[in-house]
């Protein structure tokens, strides 16, 4: 499902990278094909970049994500997540690489997440709710993972028609 480069690891960027014209670049690509895209979070691999990078902005005015709380932007170079709890939560998911489709998908709740951001400072976020949900779906992203791999009823995979309507009835 999707392009063949969403199935492969993501490789790091060394500091150099990281630096470089060219990734100050990419990341203001990347940024611009979010907004456009009405997204909240984009993974390199998405774009065709097998390298370890995303990018994330909650936005409380989302079309696609309504009632969420806004976020700082997170620029992630080469992140490592850990589970900090057995517990999980459920949300509807949506991929700009999948368009067309939400899924329910279960995920740790609480999580803490190691990386270098684009000014070469080594962050550590402890993230709960739906923003961990979303760094947890943007990583994945750089394993290889997409989110309809974790839906284990596939029922709860729907057309984004059909989730529109579900909501709607609510």
């Amino acid at each position: 499902m999707g392009n063949p480069i969403l199935r492969k690891i993501a490789q790091p960027f060394s500091e150099d990278e990281i630096k470089s014209n060219e990734t100050k670049i990419l990341v203001e690509r990347m940024w611009k094909i979010m907004e456009e895209a009405g997204g909240i979070g984009l993974a390199a691999p998405q774009i065709a970049i097998s390298k370890q990078l995303a990018v994330i902005r909650l936005d409380e005015s989302s079309d696609r994500y309504p009632g969420i709380d806004s976020s700082p932007e997170y620029v992630m170079f080469n992140p490592r997540i850990q589970h900090l709890t057995e517990d999980t939560q459920g949300h509807w998911e949506g991929c700009l690489s999948i368009p067309g489709l939400r899924g329910y998908v279960e995920r740790p709740n609480k999580i803490s997440v190691d990386f270098t951001d684009q000014n070469l400072e080594s962050k550590n976020l402890i993230l709960d709710g739906f923003l961990a949900t979303v760094f947890q779906h943007e990583i994945d992203h750089l394993k290889g993972k997409l989110y309809v791999d974790l839906i284990s009823n596939k029922e709860l995979l729907l057309y984004e028609e059909e989730f529109i309507k579900l909501n709607e009835n609510k």
